[in-house]
């Protein structure tokens, strides 16, 4: 994968806001307490993490359609979601891929895929933490909050990868929309 020097400060600082906002909202608001600290490196790991790999996901299927793609942050929305976060919830649209090239409604509807679908390869990997007993909480909010990223990129609507994928395959959209579904039951029944 090529990556310009902006598009690593993009992501750099999206990945920040977002690990520091769902840090503030776990830790209910509470940024002087020593449960904080630890907040934002579980955020760092499992949110940042799997937002900027559901980028770069997006990133390499666009790129080996040699398509021109880098991704591009959102400074309002990366500041409304750490503003949000005070009021114990997110509402996160950090930034996206810029995509442009010889895009197909298939090479769209796969490049769209590309997102969720390492968000599930985390969540997976996640819970296979959560199974052999390693970093418990960590990998259970890691499961949950991955296959909800994946839940919540699936809405069919505006330019959602959700909407792209069912214009270009309904059996991939359903699968991977079930898939996400059953991951995320599972992780908020986990102890």
């Amino acid at each position: 994968m090529k990556f310009s020097e902006i598009e690593i400060e993009h992501l750099l600082k999206s990945w920040v806001a977002i690990s520091l906002a769902f840090a503030i909202m776990l830790s209910k608001g509470d940024i002087v307490s020593s449960n904080f600290t630890l907040m934002l490196l579980v955020s760092g790991l499992t949110v940042g993490v799997g937002f900027i790999a559901h980028e770069l996901g997006h990133k390499l299927v666009a790129q080996r359609y040699h398509c021109f793609a880098e991704f591009r942050a959102s400074n309002f929305m990366l500041v409304i979601a750490v503003l949000m976060s005070f009021l114990g919830f997110i509402f996160a649209a950090p930034g996206a891929v810029i995509i442009s090239g010889y895009v197909t409604k298939e090479r769209n509807g796969k490049i769209s895929l590309a997102g969720p679908v390492v968000n599930l390869i985390l969540a997976f990997v996640f819970m296979v933490l959560y199974l052999t007993g390693t970093f418990v909480f960590a990998a259970k909010y890691g499961l949950m909050i991955n296959a909800w990223l994946a839940l919540f990129n699936l809405i069919p609507i505006l330019n959602f990868d959700g909407k792209k994928i069912l214009a270009w395959n309904k059996l991939a959209y359903y699968i991977t929309l079930l898939v996400s579904i059953g991951l995320l039951i599972i992780a908020f029944n986990l102890k």
